[in-house]
């Protein structure tokens, strides 16, 4: 396994994030060689790092990049999803049956949040 495969596998399998004071002697190597490592895991997007200190030093605290995830949260109202996403009717959306019907769904999916508060 390749030094940055095996960097990024141990800061992934924490979910706090490894300090880097810490990093280079769990890797058993040098301080510079973990330096450039985790410079070229930065420079790929892969990690990122914060100024932190750790008993007493200071250090960076070295976390994985989280991948985004498309959220589709908009789109939906209950389990109905948007009919405009798509839709190649040339309707009036003042008009529209099937997004009048969507948004009195997002309208319903308000009122019961509301009433179980």
């Amino acid at each position: 396994m390749e030094i940055e495969e095996k960097t990024l596998k141990l800061i992934g399998d924490s979910k706090d994030g490894v300090y880097q004071n810490e990093l280079w002697k769990m890797l058993e190597i040098d301080s510079r060689k973990c330096s450039r490592v985790i410079t070229k895991l930065m420079n790929s997007d892969l990690i990122y790092r914060e100024s932190a200190v750790n008993n007493g030093a200071r250090t960076y605290l070295i976390k994985v990049v989280a991948p985004e995830e498309e959220s589709y949260d908009l789109l939906l109202a209950g389990e109905m999803f948007s009919p405009c996403a798509g839709c190649r009717l040339a309707c009036q959306p003042e008009i529209c049956e099937l997004l009048s019907t969507w948004i009195n769904q997002i309208k319903q999916d308000d009122e019961d949040k509301t009433d179980e508060e």
